[in-house]
């Protein structure tokens, strides 16, 4: 008898705890709570991170979790793209881009841009590009892709001119057709240091992309003697492996940068050094 009474006690008590088990699940909502989905994007430190940062609580509302890495150099985003290290990275404009896909073969695909940064032309021995002398020397990035975009804004200021028929976004020095004041191109620094030459008083004129201008201080839009206009096709874009375009976390992330808010920001942010675009 005293055997059945304590198996039912057992019984119950079992029964009992299990209920509250279920119960404790249920109001904490544990079960029903949702993980935020993750994005790993490596990016420039300026303008790319600071622009992502913004973007962050914007992301959050939609239950995606952002985690910046941030890079120096032009190379090692589209490496760690490649090898699966980031979910996507925000640096380069279509040009590089394309050129990157060429050469190392990799299989992006550009899933949305997102702003423009006008290359300035910087210079400490002269006010305005008319002044340049004969002879004078332009130092411009070892990115080829680059090229294009620095000879056809010099050609738009009347100092040189490009062969007739070639696509000017890959153009290079020997595309120059024309040069009246017989310039000299030195190409073999790399982006980064640009402005460290620039500071150095190196050469005549130095053509340096608005993200390191801004990171080492500098305004293009008032220190550059030169700057190119808001028509340039050299947009900055959200690169992917092909395929993630379609992922609604990736169209998600492209939707917010391109948002009011964040269209805002740059704006008063940079004040025209960085110009957002919409598609």
């Amino acid at each position: 008898m005293k055997k059945l009474v304590s198996f039912a006690l057992l019984l119950v008590v079992s029964i009992v705890l299990a209920a509250c088990g279920t119960d404790n699940s249920n109001s904490n909502g544990a079960g029903d709570k949702e993980e935020p989905k993750k994005l790993v994007i490596g990016a420039s430190n300026v303008p790319h991170a600071e622009i992502l940062e913004e973007a962050l609580p914007l992301l959050e509302k939609k239950g995606i979790e952002l985690e910046i890495k941030p890079f120096q150099d032009y190379v090692l985003p589209n490496k760690a793209l490649d090898e699966k290290e980031l979910d996507a990275n925000y640096f380069q404009h279509i040009p590089y881009l394309e050129s990157q896909k060429k050469e190392h073969g990799y299989d992006f695909v550009n899933a949305g841009g997102i702003h423009i940064e006008p290359i300035g032309i910087y210079s400490k021995k002269h006010k305005k590009l008319e002044e340049l002398p004969k002879g004078a020397t332009i130092i411009m990035s070892s990115s080829v892709a680059d090229h294009g975009r620095a000879l056809s804004m010099l050609e738009a200021n009347g100092l040189i001119t490009l062969k007739e028929g070639i696509d000017k976004t890959t153009a290079t020095v020997k595309d120059v057709a024309e040069n009246k004041k017989n310039l000299k191109f030195k190409t073999d620094i790399e982006a980064s240091l640009l402005t460290q030459v620039y500071e150095n008083n190196e050469g005549d004129a130095v053509l340096i992309n608005s993200n390191y201008a801004i990171d080492a201080g500098l305004n293009p839009v008032k220190d550059s003697i030169a700057i190119e206009d808001s028509n340039s096709p050299y947009v900055n874009v959200i690169a992917v492996r092909k395929g993630d375009e379609n992922k609604e976390e990736i169209k998600a992330l492209v939707e917010t940068l391109r948002s009011k808010e964040i269209q805002d920001f740059i704006k008063k942010e940079y004040k025209g050094a960085v110009v957002p675009v919409s598609e």
